[in-house]
């Protein structure tokens, strides 16, 4: 098995990505603010004036197309180098909204930007390449090796213990749990999506992998994985801050990912310790920066928060109707006012939970 030279096409697929994924998540919330100027009733609080806006179903196909060129990314580039690259989308949307939102980017958020960016310019600089792949079959061999067996096993088993054991007692209380289980699968997701993808590759150069029944397998795999992972990350989302979910979950499910292909894809075979470790810690930065773009968005929101209570109180006895409607009983935002202040983190979510 030699190597590839595809790794700068699976680079600007992924650059690509990031970008119009970024960019999107714009697009719908200009739509959304459009539809729920025009019909009054916002879709936080069950509104579907949205799906008559042209502005957010462009914003759809922006996403579509870039979570299809995200898709094509892995068939051509290793995972190694495909998967942090998904933080950049955080960063076009966190800019973007900074100058078309007016959405403030905290200066420690401009920092994460820089460090994300920065881990993302180490990893791509010493990032393996690609090994050359000619049939599915190959990847089947790659997928029965003893070592990724033993990881596909040891998923499996902390999966359904994490279902049948944890959940029920700890789901609602810890956050690892319903991620821990999103995390998990989403590994195995990704690799499934890369054997997928280079199969269909194959195909299309003229070298049909459809006969095979590894193909199908594996898309079968696919399709179960994300199954799993949308059930719980929709649960953890549910149960807790969008702002703790997000980090966390990137963190794992990049970090799973990352070994899963180290294990069937040996991607770092044949490199030297120094590119090794130089990936490791733009890895690292990569996350740093990322967790440090959610923590000083939920900063700026709980300020906001803050702010807006201290001057409904103080402004009650002059508009008390309108501190009525936009506060609740306790005094705090009502979710629908909450989420109006969407940031840009649900990128990463929406991201994953399609691998």
């Amino acid at each position: 098995m030699g190597f590839s030279t595809d790794n700068p096409k699976g680079f600007v697929l992924a650059l690509l990505s990031s970008g119009f994924i970024g960019a999107s998540f714009i697009i719908k919330k200009k739509g959304l603010r459009r539809a729920a100027a025009a019909s009054g009733i916002r879709a936080g609080v069950g509104g579907y004036s949205y799906l008559l806006e042209p502005l957010w179903w462009a914003g759809m196909i922006t996403m579509i197309v870039g979570e299809v060129a995200n898709f094509i990314a892995y068939a051509f580039a290793p995972a190694v180098l495909v998967t942090p690259l998904g933080a950049l989308s955080i960063i076009v949307s966190a800019v973007l909204a900074h100058f078309i939102l007016k959405e403030k980017l905290h200066s420690l958020g401009i920092l994460g930007c820089v460090m994300c960016i920065a881990g993302s310019v180490v990893i791509v600089i010493h990032a393996p390449q690609e090994k050359e792949i000619s049939s599915v079959q190959e990847i089947w061999k790659l997928a029965m090796q003893t070592a990724f067996l033993l990881y596909v096993a040891s998923v499996i088993v902390l999966v359904l213990v994490l279902i049948f054991h944890f959940a029920p007692r700890f789901g609602h209380t810890n956050v690892l749990i319903y991620t821990g289980i999103c995390s998990l699968m989403g590994s195995l997701s990704v690799m499934s999506v890369k054997a997928l993808g280079t199969s269909l590759k194959l195909t299309f150069e003229g070298m049909n992998q459809l006969i095979y029944p590894e193909t199908w397998f594996f898309m079968l795999v696919v399709l179960t994985c994300v199954i799993t992972q949308m059930n719980y990350l929709n649960k953890a989302l549910d149960t807790f801050n969008t702002a703790i979910v997000s980090p966390i979950y990137y963190v794992m499910f990049t970090t799973l990912t990352i070994l899963a292909s180290v294990i069937m894809f040996k991607d770092w075979d044949g490199q030297s310790m120094a590119s090794i470790i130089s990936e490791i810690c733009g890895f690292i930065v990569v996350l740093s920066g990322t967790i440090l773009l959610h923590v000083t968005k939920d900063y700026d929101r709980n300020s906001s928060r803050i702010c807006f209570k201290h001057n409904a109180g103080m402004h009650a006895s002059l508009s008390p109707n309108l501190t009525a409607r936009l506060c609740s009983g306790n005094g705090e935002l009502p979710k629908d006012v909450d989420e109006e202040t969407g940031s840009s983190e649900d990128i990463c979510l929406r991201r994953q939970e399609l691998y």
